[in-house]
């Protein structure tokens, strides 16, 4: 039987969340994808916590333009705020989703800011 769209990405979640893993030093850059937004935070799994998140629905974020151009804006001001609280070096978590389109412009507005994956 062939699997969901949810089951199938669900699958591929666990199987780089057995290897993709942050600690306070290397947060876990987790990507989340809707239709319409597009979040991403900085996990410390060591310690069960999240240090700081960054969505397209923010004040700081003009949700102007199209779908790529708003991640790219989030993945700027992630990375902005991370250098603000001292985290250069981050573990990138795609969270199931293809490295493709908004992930991917989500991934490189936060390299051009300066975090390193």
């Amino acid at each position: 039987m062939a699997l969901s769209k949810l089951e199938r990405r669900q699958r591929i979640k666990y199987r780089i969340r057995k290897v993709v893993s942050g600690t306070d030093t290397r947060p876990r850059l987790s990507v989340y994808r809707s239709n319409k937004e597009i979040q991403a935070q900085l996990i410390d799994d060591v310690a069960g916590r999240t240090l700081l998140a960054v969505s397209s629905r923010d004040k700081g974020i003009d949700a102007k333009g199209t779908k790529i151009e708003v991640a790219t804006l989030v993945g700027k001001a992630l990375a902005e705020k991370a250098k603000k609280a001292g985290i250069e070096l981050v573990s990138f978590d795609r969270n199931g989703y293809l490295y493709h389109g908004r992930v991917k412009a989500l991934a490189e507005g936060a390299r051009e800011a300066g975090l390193k994956f």
